[in-house]
């Protein structure tokens, strides 16, 4: 089977192993990979002696052959060295596991000034305190596999789009007849379970894509002040989900999803989806040229018959210490009608398209959240065994009041100044979705995707990788943000 990919250099046909996934196809986003700065070597002492230099009253330097040289400060003996040498050493540590953050650590420049009404695209990571437990830890049963088929077959229309990971901005998908990009698409999923020999039971996608709008995201037409209302209103007129012949458009993936090891499952159809196992450890110079590449698919359901899917494609380089982000790539599905009974052609996809959507502000998720979460922990043997149909899951739920502060940095795209893309770790997508790539104090990787409305309710899914690369545990959360005026109960 394979699978082609959204991305911006618009070609389909080049092929690439993907690992983690069956049978994939995949390309690589241009000018996706930077290289992070290598860490200083444990032994190394910065120097803090000071050069004084004097000028004779003619002009001419007095620290020139043949005269006394310069004059230094005499350094002061440091009687707490010892000290000193464990927190350099405690330093170096720390900025070897910091070398774990995925490859962002460049600095862009954006060529456009920015508006009064410009939106925020990129920041840091948002701060989450726990202000009460309501519900302490609880085991809840696993959902049957049988019930999650069931939730994700049928027919489903949906709407998609591909993001730059460092930038936040919409990449175009594709190349017009005239040659000029593309950036939206739709899509019409056939998703069915099907009964097989080897396997016991198997759930089958094929999605057939069609590309539209030379136009790019709406917010690129804005300038600011009165303007920016008179342009929304004239966004461009794209054609309707109706207008176009899915049966003879092009496939852009065909998969199979079976009880693989990687895969966490909840009773609503929500899904979290990548490897058990992530390639940590020493690197071999001789394999230079080897990049392990992942996918990791995280799918959150609205109402039963609409989701929402995020594709993050990671690349682990150097024994893992380097991650590189190559795309992120969002869709929007509804659900139209079972997949045995007709291909749902009648029903009116009211999906708008991503570029025509509203990016969620930072300030939109802050304050106290009600967050119900239910964690799923796999549960590993001692001995190195090779998993490869399912792996044991403890599923617990807890239910807490939790305070969301915002990032330290925000970055709006279209700033003049240089932005240090290495503090990014959100992405402000259109449609109330957020999609986060990040390593904590601990070293520990979480990749996290976020769809709110403006109904108040926010669905989070987050995965967890410890420092020895193994998958430490997947949530899922439900959070309802306090509208009331009310203290929160101490």
């Amino acid at each position: 089977m394979q699978l082609r990919c959204l991305d911006a250099c618009g070609n389909l046909t080049c092929p690439r192993p993907l690992l983690g996934f069956h049978h994939r196809h995949h390309r690589l986003l241009r000018h996706s990979t930077v290289a992070l700065p290598s860490p200083p070597p444990s032994d190394a002492r910065v120097s803090t002696s000071s050069t004084i230099s004097c000028a004779r009253a003619d002009g001419c330097d007095a620290n020139t052959k043949g005269d006394r040289g310069a004059v230094r400060a005499r350094r002061k003996e440091n009687v707490w060295s010892v000290d000193n040498d464990l927190a350099a050493r405690a330093s170096v540590e720390e900025k070897k596991l910091l070398r774990r953050r995925k490859g962002r650590g460049r600095r862009t420049r954006s060529p456009v000034r920015r508006g009064e009404d410009s939106k925020v695209l990129v920041s840091g990571n948002m701060l989450m305190e726990i202000e009460t437990v309501l519900q302490t830890q609880e085991p809840v049963i696993k959902p049957s596999w049988d019930t999650f088929a069931s939730s994700v077959s049928g027919i489903w229309k949906g709407v998609g789009a591909v993001f730059s990971p460092f930038t936040g901005e919409m990449e175009p998908i594709g190349i017009g007849n005239q040659n000029e990009n593309l950036y939206d698409c739709y899509t019409l999923s056939r998703i069915e379970k099907l009964t097989v020999e080897d396997h016991g039971s198997e759930i089958r996608r094929k999605t057939n894509w069609v590309v539209l709008n030379p136009f790019g995201e709406t917010r690129k037409q804005i300038g600011g002040g009165q303007r920016n209302k008179d342009v929304i209103d004239s966004a461009p007129d794209l054609p309707a989900y109706e207008t176009f012949d899915f049966k003879k458009s092009e496939a852009l993936e065909e998969d199979v999803m079976r009880m693989e090891a990687g895969l966490v499952f909840f009773e609503d159809g929500s899904y979290s989806r990548g490897p058990v196992d992530i390639p940590v450890g020493k690197f071999d110079e001789s394999k230079y040229f080897l990049s392990p590449t992942f996918k990791f698919e995280q799918c959150l359901v609205k109402g039963c018959h609409k989701r929402l899917r995020i594709v993050h494609t990671i690349e682990f380089n150097e024994g893992g210490s380097s991650i590189q982000i190559v795309r992120v790539a969002v869709f929007e599905e509804q659900w139209v009608s079972p997949a045995n009974l007709h291909d749902g052609n009648d029903v009116i996809c009211d999906l708008k398209p991503i570029s025509q959507r509203k990016r969620t502000q930072p300030s939109e998720l802050t304050g106290s959240w009600k967050v119900f979460e239910v964690s799923a922990t796999p549960i590993f043997d001692d001995e190195e065994t090779e998993v490869s149909s399912g792996l044991p899951y403890v599923y617990l739920c807890t239910e807490t009041l939790k305070k969301r502060s915002l990032p330290e940095s925000s970055l709006f795209f279209g700033e003049e100044e240089m932005l240090d893309m290495q503090d990014v770790t959100i992405l402000w997508l259109p449609g109330g979705v957020t999609g986060y790539v990040d390593v904590n104090k601990d070293g520990v990787l979480s990749i996290g995707v976020g769809w709110y409305s403006d109904e108040g309710i926010n669905l989070v899914m987050e995965r967890d990788y410890a420092t020895d690369g193994k998958l430490k545990e997947v949530r899922w959360k439900s959070e309802v943000k306090r509208r009331w005026n009310d203290p929160a109960p101490v």
